[in-house]
């Protein structure tokens, strides 16, 4: 899901008010194009995230009108919480939903994996709990490995909405980070949003 703007930092100009009304509608929209997504887990954490993303925006064309000087009577400070706290349910739901992509993906592989060594014996001796969790971390991290090297547009939406949600986490104190690292994540993030742009089978599709 494409993450919407940093909501600390409000556009100004002659086009912003346009901008900001063409991304409500364009988060309405893909609110409703979620609801009607075929998988249960995808369609409650999409269309809650677009929710989400509405109200956000809504509030970002707030703190848009009271920067410019049209309703200087808006707290400023509660309506940027407001547009934080809603970014970050939008970002948490979207990662909600590329682990649920990530784990179907992994299971897959798993699978076809099982398959393919079902033919094999195991050696029950030389047995021990130590080896038993080096394996299933071994087996994990290359499952992980795997499910996110065969499908790009995956690896991309992740990295994407896990750099973009560190602004928030550090903006409503959930977890605080240093600028440089919320830097280095927009940088990320905005890298991965480009080649998305640039490559439109790079995104991934909502099934």
């Amino acid at each position: 899901m494409p993450s919407p703007a940093s909501p600390t930092r409000p556009r100004a100009g002659t086009d912003s008010s346009g901008f900001r009304l063409g991304n409500v509608v364009h988060a309405v929209q893909a609110t409703q194009q979620s609801i009607h997504a075929t998988d249960l887990v995808p369609r409650v954490c999409l269309t809650l995230a677009n929710m989400n993303r509405v109200i956000y925006f809504i509030c970002d064309t707030i703190l848009w009108v009271r920067s410019v000087g049209l309703a200087s009577g808006i707290n400023k400070e509660k309506w940027r919480m407001w547009a934080a706290r809603h970014y970050y349910y939008s970002l948490l739901l979207s990662l909600a939903r590329d682990l649920y992509e990530i784990s179907l993906q992994m299971e897959k592989i798993a699978h076809n994996r099982a398959k393919r060594e079902k033919s094999l014996s195991q050696d029950p001796l030389g047995y021990n709990v130590a080896d038993e969790e080096t394996e299933w971390l071994q087996s994990f991290l290359f499952l992980l490995f795997r499910s996110l090297k065969k499908h790009p547009p995956l690896f991309l939406d992740t990295v994407k909405n896990f750099c973009d949600i560190l602004n928030p986490l550090d903006q409503l104190g959930i977890y605080k980070s240093n600028p440089g690292l919320i830097g280095l994540g927009g940088l990320v993030s905005s890298i991965a949003g480009i080649i998305i742009v640039a490559y439109p089978q790079m995104r991934l599709k909502m099934h």
